[in-house]
C-alpha cells in the first residue's frame, strides 16, 4: 500500500495556465506531489467554494466538446459532391438547353430521389449516434471548503463543475472524470482498456517515482475515460474540459480521410462513363453530317443517345440497396451504419483487424493449472491459492474480488475452505505485489499459517531457497508466460500462534508450494464467428496492446493462428519501413505491444497491398486506425469519441455482429454489382446498334420520345435491384468491383446485345419487305423498341448475382420486373399510348422470327456467363 501525503500549505502564487503534466519532476512529463499542487494553487483539504467559482469561469465546465451533428443541407450538398451525380446534372441541363424537357426532367427528378434518399438515410443515423453518446461520468465525490478556516466536506457534484486544483476521492467501480495527479492511494488499480487496450488492470501508486513509457504508463497519472478497478485513491484535479487528454483525442474526430473502397469504385467507374458520354455526342453529330448530311437537326438524338448509355438509376439503385441494408441491419442486429458507403466497404473487407479483448476474450482470466516446483499438476497449489483468496477477500473487506482470485475461487468448492480459521490478511498493494492471508490450519493447534499469493519474483524472493533453484523457478514462471499464461505464484509458512498483528515483515523464510496460471476466457461465439469470417474469405489480423504470448495463445486457442506462426511486437514494426511492414503484414497474424500509431500503420500497410481494412476499435488508442481503416467499427459501449469517429457502431462488440454487417453489405454490393453490369452492357449494346442503325438507315433508329420512353422503362424495372436478395454465393469473396473488370464484362456483353439489335434488323429487313419493312419508320422503331424490352427482360434474369440464380423456383422482385417488362415491350406498341409515341402494332410473323433470334440469344448468353464465371473462380 502506499500512503503518500502532500505538503499542507501551497505557494500562494497564481494559478499557472500552461499544462501541469509537462512540470518537472522526478523524471520529465511527472510533477511531485509538491509542484502540482503548487502549481493548481491547492491543497489536500481542497478549494473553497469561491475559489471552485471563479476557476469555473475562467476554465469552464469539464465537458467532452459538443458533438454537432451535420445539417440536412450538408449531407444533401454533399450527397452532389460525386462525378456520377455531376454528369447527370449536365445531361439534364443540356437535355433542357435543347428542348428535350422529358429527358430532363425525368434525369433531375431521378437525381433528387437519389440525393434525399441518402441524406435521409445518414440524418437518421446521425439521430440515432446522438442517442448514444453518454458522458464519461456523471458525478464525482470532491473536497470543498466553506471558507478557508472552514474544514473541508465532501459530497458528490456533477462532473462539469470540476475545476483544476479540485481534490476528489475515487473508490471501485468510480469513473475517472478528469486527468487527475493522485495524493494518496490504497491497493489502486484502473481499467486503462478505452485509453490504451490494455485487458488488464493498472497498478495506481502516488509515490514520486519514475516509470518507463508515456503518460499512460505513469503511476502517478490517471487519465478521464479510465476507471477504477480496486482500491481507493485521493487526487486532484489537474486538467478538465478540453485540455485533457481524452478531449484531444475527441477533437480530432474531423481529421481528413483517405477515400474509400467504394469512393474508389464510384470514381472509377464514374470517369468511365464520363469518357464514353462525351465521346458519343460528337460521334453522333459528325457521323450523321457526314453521311447523311443531317447537322444540329440530329442533335435531342445525340443527347437521347448519351442519355441511352447512362446509367441513370445508378444514384437512386446504389442509395436504395445500402439504405435498405442498413435498415436491415439496425432493426434485426442492432447496428448503425452511419455512413451509406460504409455498407458497401463492409462487404468489400477482405481483412478485419481488431484487438482481442472483448472480442476473442472475456475480458475475464479463467483459472488453466495449478503446478508443483516441477512443472506437475497439483491439486494442493490449488487448494492454497483458493485458501489465500477466500480470506483476503472476507478479512482485508474489499468490494469485490481481484479478477484472479474470482477465477481461482470459480473452480473449487468454497465450503472446503471453511475448514480454516481466517485471522488475519494483508491484501495486494502495487508495491509488495502479493497477498497474504494468515489462517489456523485444523489439526494444529498454536501454529498459524501465512499463505502468501502474488508474482512470481516477489515471492520467490521471500522464499528460503537456494539461488540455482530460484534462477529455475524463475525460469519456469518466465516459460509460462512466454507462452500466454497470467503465472501467481504460491508459498506458505508455519509460525508460532500470537496475539499482535502480522505485517509485511512477517512475509519471509516461506516455503514455495508452485504457480497458478491462467488464460483468457474465450467469448463464446468467437471460435463460429471466425470460421463464418474464414468462409467469407475474410481474414482476422490481431493488433494488441497485450503480451506476445498471450495475444498468440488466444489466437492458437481460436484456431486462427498455428503454433509455429510468428508474432510482430511493436518494436520490429519501427524497424520496416512502409514498403518492408505491407510485405511483412500479409503474412503475420498477431501484432502484440502496439501503441496507437502502429495500429494505424499496420492499417495503412495493408491497405497500400490492395486490401479493403475493417478495423473494430473501442479506446482513444484505436482512434488512428479507426481513422485509417476503409471501414471503422466500434461497439456501442465504446468511448463517444471512438464511436462518433466510427463508419458502422454495433450494439455489442461480438464478431458475430461484424458477420451480419459483412453479409448485409455483400447482399447490397451483390445488387449494386449485378445492376451495373447488367445495365452498362445493355446500354453499350443499344449505343452500338443505335450508331449502326443511325449511319445505315434513311430515317432515326427512334425517336427521342421513344429512346426517353424505353429509358423509363428501363429504369422502373431496375428498381427491383435494390429489393433482390442475391445467390448466397455472394458471401463467399469481397464485392470489389474493380473498373478493369467491368469494362471487359461489359464489353463482352454489350457486343453480344449489338449483335441481338442488329439480327432484329435482319429480321425487320428480310422478313417484312414494302411499305411493313425497313421503309416503314413505324414498324422499324416498334420492333426494335419490342425487341429492346425483352432482350433486356432477359439480361435481368439471366446475369443476376451469384450461380444458378436463374433457376430458382420462386421469381422474385427481379422476374416480376422481367415479366413485366416483357409484357410492356409486347403491349405497348399495339396499346393507344404507343400511337403517342409513333408506335404502331406488328405483324405475328415478326414476332415468330424475333422469337428464333431470343432463343440464340438467350444461349449465347449462357454461354458467355458460364466463361465469366469459370474465369472469377479461377481468380
Amino acid at each position: 500500500m502506499a500512503d503518500t501525503t502532500a505538503a499542507s500549505e501551497p505557494d500562494a502564487g497564481p494559478l499557472a495556465p500552461e499544462p501541469v503534466l509537462s512540470d518537472a519532476g522526478p523524471e520529465p512529463g511527472v510533477p511531485t506531489v509538491l509542484q502540482t499542487l503548487r502549481r493548481l494553487d491547492s491543497g489536500p483539504r481542497g478549494l473553497t467554494e469561491t475559489e471552485a467559482e471563479e476557476r469555473q469561469v475562467r476554465f469552464g465546465a469539464n465537458t467532452l466538446p459538443d458533438h454537432r451533428g451535420t445539417s440536412w443541407a450538408r449531407v444533401l450538398l454533399r450527397s452532389l459532391r460525386d462525378p456520377f451525380t455531376a454528369v447527370l446534372l449536365c445531361l439534364g441541363l443540356v437535355s433542357a438547353v435543347v428542348a428535350s424537357w422529358g429527358t430532363a426532367c425525368v434525369i433531375l427528378l431521378l437525381v433528387a430521389v437519389s440525393c434525399v434518399l441518402r441524406t435521409s438515410g445518414e440524418h437518421r443515423a446521425d439521430r440515432s449516434m446522438a442517442g448514444l453518446r453518454e458522458l464519461v461520468a456523471t458525478t464525482a465525490t470532491v473536497l470543498r471548503r466553506a471558507d478557508e478556516a472552514a474544514p473541508p466536506d465532501a459530497r458528490e457534484i456533477p462532473v462539469d463543475e470540476l475545476v483544476p486544483g479540485d481534490v476528489i476521492r475515487l473508490g471501485p467501480g468510480d469513473l475517472v472524470p478528469a486527468d487527475l495527479r493522485l495524493l494518496r492511494t490504497q491497493g489502486l488499480a484502473v481499467h486503462q482498456a478505452l485509453l490504451t487496450g490494455e485487458s488488464t488492470p493498472v497498478a495506481k501508486d502516488a509515490a514520486d517515482t519514475a516509470a518507463d513509457g508515456g503518460d499512460f504508463d505513469r503511476p502517478q497519472l490517471c487519465f478521464q475515460g479510465s476507471s477504477v478497478a480496486s482500491g481507493s485513491a485521493t487526487a486532484v484535479v489537474v486538467e478538465t474540459g478540453a485540455r485533457t487528454r481524452f478531449a484531444a483525442a475527441h477533437g480530432r474526430g474531423d481529421d481528413r480521410r483517405e477515400a474509400s473502397a467504394f469512393d474508389r469504385m464510384v470514381h472509377g467507374i464514374s470517369w468511365i462513363l464520363i469518357r464514353f458520354m462525351l465521346l458519343t455526342p460528337p460521334l453522333v453529330l459528325m457521323a450523321n453530317a457526314a453521311l447523311r448530311d443531317r447537322g444540329l437537326e440530329t442533335l435531342p438524338f445525340a443527347v437521347a443517345v448519351a442519355v441511352g448509355l447512362t446509367p441513370e438509376m445508378l444514384p437512386v439503385i446504389v442509395t436504395s440497396c445500402l439504405a435498405r441494408g442498413a435498415s436491415l441491419l439496425a432493426r434485426a442486429h442492432g447496428v448503425i451504419v452511419k455512413r451509406l458507403p460504409a455498407l458497401h466497404d463492409l462487404g468489400a473487407v477482405d481483412v478485419l483487424c481488431l484487438d482481442k479483448t472483448g472480442t476473442l476474450t472475456q475480458d475475464r482470466p479463467v483459472l488453466d493449472r495449478a503446478l508443483d516446483p516441477h512443472g506437475r499438476d497439483d491439486p494442493e497449489v490449488l487448494r492454497w491459492a483458493a485458501v489465500n483468496a477466500w480470506w483476503t477477500l472476507q478479512l482485508a473487506d474489499l468490494p469485490t474480488p481481484d479478477a484472479l482470485d474470482e477465477a481461482v475461487l470459480e473452480a473449487v468448492d468454497e465450503d472446503g475452505l471453511m475448514a480454516y480459521d481466517g485471522l488475519a490478511a494483508l491484501p495486494f498493494d502495487p508495491v509488495r505485489r502479493l497477498a497474504t492471508a494468515v489462517v489456523r490450519t485444523p489439526g494444529r493447534l498454536g501454529t498459524h499459517t501465512l499463505v502468501v499469493k502474488g508474482a512470481a519474483e516477489a515471492v520467490l524472493e521471500r522464499c528460503a531457497l537456494a539461488r540455482a533453484e530460484r534462477e529455475r523457478l524463475l525460469s519456469l514462471a518466465a516459460e509460462l508466460a512466454d507462452d500466454g499464461l497470467r503465472v501467481l505464484a504460491v508459498a506458505v509458512a508455519d509460525v508460532v500462534g500470537r496475539t499482535r498483528a502480522y505485517a509485511p515483515a512477517d512475509e519471509r523464510g516461506l516455503s514455495f508450494r508452485g504457480f497458478v496460471t491462467f488464460k483468457d476466457a474465450l467469448a463464446p461465439t468467437a471460435a463460429d464467428a471466425l470460421k463464418v469470417l474464414a468462409d467469407r474469405g475474410v481474414t482476422v489480423k490481431i493488433l494488441s496492446g497485450d503480451h506476445p504470448g498471450t495475444a498468440a495463445r488466444v489466437c492458437r486457442d481460436l484456431g486462427i493462428a498455428a503454433p509455429s506462426d510468428r508474432v510482430l511486437t511493436a518494436d520490429r514494426v519501427d524497424r520496416l519501413d512502409d514498403t518492408e511492414l505491407a510485405e511483412v503484414a500479409a503474412r503475420i497474424t498477431v501484432f502484440a505491444r502496439c501503441a496507437p500509431a502502429h495500429k494505424a500503420r499496420i492499417v495503412a500497410a495493408l491497405r497500400a497491398s490492395g486490401h479493403t481494412v475493417g478495423y473494430l476499435g473501442d479506446g482513444v488508442n484505436d482512434l488512428p486506425a479507426l481513422r485509417t481503416a476503409d471501414v471503422g467499427i466500434a461497439p456501442r459501449e465504446a468511448v463517444a469519441v471512438a464511436r462518433e469517429s466510427a463508419d458502422v457502431v454495433l450494439a455489442e462488440k461480438d464478431l458475430t455482429a461484424i458477420g451480419h454487417s459483412i453479409a448485409a453489405g455483400r447482399y447490397a454490393g451483390g445488387n449494386i454489382t449485378t445492376y451495373l453490369r447488367i445495365t452498362l452492357s445493355s446500354n453499350l449494346g443499344n449505343v452500338i446498334a443505335m450508331l449502326a442503325a443511325g449511319l445505315l438507315l434513311p430515317f432515326l433508329p427512334m425517336l427521342p420520345a421513344q429512346v426517353l420512353a424505353q429509358n423509363l422503362c428501363f429504369d422502373a424495372a431496375q428498381l427491383a435491384f435494390a429489393y433482390d436478395r442475391p445467390h448466397p454465393s455472394v458471401l463467399r469473396r469481397p464485392t470489389v468491383l474493380r473498373p478493369r473488370d467491368l469494362l471487359r464484362f461489359i464489353t463482352g456483353f454489350g457486343v453480344l446485345n449489338a449483335v441481338a439489335d442488329l439480327a432484329t434488323f435482319g429480321v425487320l429487313a428480310l422478313a417484312l419487305h414494302g411499305p411493313d419493312g425497313l421503309d416503314d419508320e413505324a414498324v422499324f422503331h416498334s420492333g426494335w423498341f419490342t425487341e429492346n424490352l425483352i432482350t433486356q427482360a432477359l439480361v435481368m434474369t439471366l446475369l443476376r448475382s451469384g450461380r444458378h440464380t436463374a433457376e430458382g423456383s420462386k421469381p422474385g422482385p427481379i422476374g416480376w420486373a422481367a415479366v413485366t417488362l416483357t409484357a410492356v415491350g409486347l403491349l405497348l406498341p399495339v396499346s393507344p399510348l404507343g400511337s403517342l409515341l409513333g408506335l404502331t402494332p406488328l405483324p405475328a410473323l415478326y414476332y415468330l422470327l424475333l422469337a428464333a433470334v431470343l432463343v440464340l440469344y438467350t444461349a449465347g448468353l449462357m454461354a458467355v456467363r458460364a466463361r465469366d464465371e469459370r474465369r472469377l473462380t479461377d481468380h
